[in-house]
């Protein structure tokens, strides 16, 4: 059997590099994949806890999150080094800084003393070439784009071990949260295909998880509705389960596509893996009932990634456990968070990606690390590296103790530790911290300075009596009327086959205004009472103009 079959994939891959391996070819690379394929998801990340574990236990856990996070900070401190030695564009970078790399000896001086790197000081300024190890470029094995939600797309390079440290992420979620290590899976790659990232590098990650000995097989019909739902049809009885890998909103077209069509998605045994927007609990609740998911908290499953970084952090069992948790608080969640927003709250590895928070935008800085120890030389796999790194995503960290120990506070009268492995019945939690996301910091419009997200908006068009009657796009902006007042504006995509009418539109808009005030107390307390409902427009389904099929949708 296939998924028993990881030393034989093991000693496959060995004898295969060692017929095919050109003088030149770097050793790192070979090491990687070895690397990857001979360790366990435990040995890889941390081990899960035990069944008996519970959230009263942490002094044993503060000192493992405290050892990993010192491994974390020694393996950048190496990166730092051999990037200024072998990556011209780092090296230059720095010297443009007055910084001088041998005075960096210490983490602290590393975080105070180095300036971050951004799109517009590093990645648009230095040529692809420079950025990677020696000025190779064939040291990337494979070029693709981003899909330009910020701007114009923007191409990054990769090679096979920077996509099996990235790998590990895959491994975690379709492990921990979809068994995927016991069930014939069947995998479909929803993400736009081509020259894009989403979907090829994806791709590539989850066919590294078939390689090692996983029951995966991956079909990619990339984001194409009918494709996407004839591929359902004909191969997904031939598997215990299904995995669509996309973008929110396009995922729940194509399960409202497939329902429309007369497809009961609950004996596929739907799973997603949701990338690239953050979705509220009522959406994630939502979209299970169409899909006939069972466990919402466990099958629906959010994993946050760049295209310049790859996957930074994915959501578990016990993250969605305690987000949903919160989202009937809000003002627990504000206390944690320190916003009127719902975020995405994930967990993540440190010694994979180390995440700092800049001080003064409250945006995430990352620095990705490779997959094989410094001891086999493996900074060096990473083939342009990124050294604190803004990517400009509002959010922040907070340990897995420390999380704990807030929720106890906050009166979270069960143990989420003892109540999620009790429901699941199987070891999945891992002693990792925990990272949230806002989205892009720019996701928001103002309004008599009030900021407006577009998590709130969602829930608003997420409630029961509206939620068949529309897609869940759409974009949000403020308007000028003719007296020179301004107001919210949200423009809606309709569901397919629903018509505009002039009481939609009011009921949308009370609903929507509904929201904004239950969930953000700026808005409450900023806009005034005659100005908290939004003008709204409704429009046909894939609207050429404003809502392209096929495209990353762009709310604002």
């Amino acid at each position: 059997m296939r998924h028993n079959s990881r030393r034989g994939a093991d000693i496959e891959a060995a004898t295969f590099f060692s017929h095919t391996k050109p003088p030149e070819m770097d050793s790192t690379r070979i090491s990687a994949y070895l690397h990857f394929l001979r360790h366990s998801l435990d040995d890889l990340v941390v081990p899960a806890l035990p069944l008996s574990a519970n959230a009263q236990n942490t002094q044993d856990l503060k000192k493992l999150e405290d050892d990993r996070l010192a491994l974390a900070k020694q393996r950048v401190l190496h990166l730092f080094s051999q990037a200024n030695e072998t990556v011209p564009a780092y090296a230059n970078f720095l010297t443009t800084h007055r910084v001088i790399p041998q005075n960096i000896t210490t983490f602290d001086l590393f975080q105070h003393s180095v300036p971050t790197i951004t799109k517009a000081n590093y990645i648009n300024f230095y040529p692809l070439p420079d950025r990677c190890h020696q000025s190779t470029i064939t040291a990337f094995e494979i070029l693709h784009a981003s899909s330009g939600s910020s701007g114009v797309p923007t191409f990054w390079g990769r090679n096979a071990a920077d996509e099996l440290a990235n790998t590990v992420r895959f491994e975690q979620l379709f492990r921990d949260s979809f068994r995927a290590h016991e069930l014939k899976t069947l995998v479909v790659m929803a993400l736009p295909m081509g020259a894009w990232v989403g979907g090829l590098y994806t791709t590539n990650c989850v066919r590294n998880l078939s390689t090692k000995g996983y029951p995966v097989t991956l079909v990619t019909p990339g984001n194409d509705v009918s494709e996407i739902l004839k591929c359902v049809r004909q191969l997904g009885g031939m598997f215990e389960q299904i995995v669509i890998c996309g973008y929110p909103p396009f995922v729940k077209t194509a399960i409202d596509a497939g329902r429309a069509q007369g497809i009961d998605w609950a004996p596929f045994r739907l799973k997603l893996v949701l990338a690239g927007e953050v979705f509220s609990e009522e959406w994630r609740e939502l979209v299970s009932r169409r899909g006939g998911i069972g466990e919402s908290t466990v099958d629906v499953v959010s994993i946050y990634g760049t295209a310049d970084a790859g996957p930074l952090a994915n959501e578990t069992p016990l993250s969605a456990h305690i987000r949903a948790w919160l989202s009937t608080r809000p003002d627990v969640a504000k206390r944690l968070f320190g916003r009127d927003r719902l975020p995405t709250l994930l967990q993540y590895d440190p010694v994979s990606k180390y995440l700092e928070i800049d001080p003064r935008s409250g945006t995430l800085i990352i620095t990705p690390l490779p997959l094989v120890s410094t001891d086999d030389g493996g900074e060096v796999a990473i083939t342009a590296p990124l050294l604190r790194y803004g990517i400009g995503d509002a959010g922040g960290v907070i340990t897995f103790v420390d999380m704990l120990e807030f929720l106890a506070k906050e009166g979270m009268q069960e143990d989420p530790v003892s109540t999620v492995n009790a429901r699941l019945g199987r070891a999945t939690i891992r002693p990792l911290p925990f990272a949230y996301l806002f989205g892009r910091a720019h996701w928001t419009v103002s309004l008599y300075g009030a900021n407006v997200y577009v998590e709130n908006v969602m829930v608003g068009l997420e409630q029961p009596a509206l939620n068949d009657l529309v897609s869940g796009k759409f974009i949000l902006s403020t308007t000028e009327d003719e007296d020179g007042d301004i107001w919210l504006s949200v423009v809606v995509e309709l569901a397919l086959g629903i018509e505009p009418s002039i009481e939609l539109e009011r009921t949308i808009a009370e609903s929507i205004k509904d929201s904004l005030v239950r969930l953000n107390s700026e808005y409450a307390n900023y806009v005034p009472e005659e100005k908290r409902v939004p003008r709204v427009l409704l429009v046909d389904n894939g609207d050429p103009q404003r809502f392209p099929v096929g495209v990353k949708h762009r709310y604002v």
